[in-house]
Order: structure tokens, then C-alpha cells, then sequence
């Protein structure tokens, strides 16, 4: 009962996570959530996505390396401790977790090499940029 994630190892190199996005709106697949790691050489992008057969083909047909994982996908309460308790029974039931990411409905965190740029260039952009002010917890929309 999972959800699909399509993992592609990705040199790093600018423009290249553009050019993943950039197949999958081409396809016209909707990300729902994706988690990007790297090392020195290469990354790794995992997405989340609405229709993850057919962007495993378009990225396979652009000659990306891709693979697929089936993952749990919840839906928490917004409360303090509902990430806490869901780790705390997986846990109790030795099962580890190997890694986490959000999906839609959410912010997004992203690292980049210079943020002061990146800030002036998102600013006149259709997203919202988000200060560390506004990350305190909401609960049960109060």
C-alpha cells in the first residue's frame, strides 16, 4: 500500500536537478515531494511523483541511471510530537528509519551555494520565501 519514489543519480553540476524538473514538466508529472542529497562527485534526487511508470521511462529515455522504491507515506496531525510518536512506535518495533521528506502541502528547505543571491532572485518569483519566524507550530489551525 506504499507510495512509488523514483531515485536518479545525478552528477553535480549546475543545472542539472533543472533539467530532472524539466523532463518531468515536459511529461507533465507532477512532483509531490522530493529529497535532494549529495556528495563530492554526485547526488541523488528522489521524487515523489503522480505518475512515477511514466516518468521512470522519460528520465530512463534521457539517460539518467533511476531506480524505484516503494516508501510509507503518512499523513500527520499538526501537534507537537506527531513526528516524535510515528518514530517512537516504528522504533518499539525494530524497524529502523532510513531516511524522511515531506510532501506537498509544506515548506521547502533548500540548500544552495549563495543564498543572499537566490533570495533576490526567487523574490520576483511565484513562490513565498519563508523567514525563521514564521516555522513556530500551528495546532489544530489555531
Amino acid at each position: 500500500m506504499g507510495v512509488s519514489q523514483i531515485s536518479v543519480f545525478v552528477e553535480n553540476q549546475t543545472g542539472r536537478v533543472s533539467r530532472l524538473t524539466g523532463i518531468l514538466e515536459k511529461a507533465e508529472i507532477s512532483i509531490r515531494g522530493f529529497s535532494l542529497a549529495d556528495t563530492a562527485d554526485f547526488g541523488i534526487a528522489r521524487f515523489v511523483l503522480d505518475r512515477p511508470e511514466q516518468a521512470l521511462e522519460a528520465l530512463k529515455e534521457a539517460g539518467f541511471l533511476v531506480k524505484t522504491t516503494e516508501l510509507l507515506c503518512i499523513e500527520l496531525p499538526d501537534k507537537p510530537g506527531a513526528l516524535d510518536h510515528v518514530f517512537s512506535v516504528v522504533a518499539e518495533a525494530g524497524i529502523s528509519v532510513e531516511y524522511a521528506y515531506s510532501l506537498v502541502s509544506t515548506y521547502v528547505a533548500l540548500k544552495v551555494s549563495d543564498i543572499r543571491r537566490a533570495e533576490e532572485i526567487l523574490a520576483g518569483q511565484p513562490v513565498r520565501l519563508v523567514e525563521q519566524d514564521e516555522l513556530g507550530h500551528v495546532v489544530d489551525g489555531t
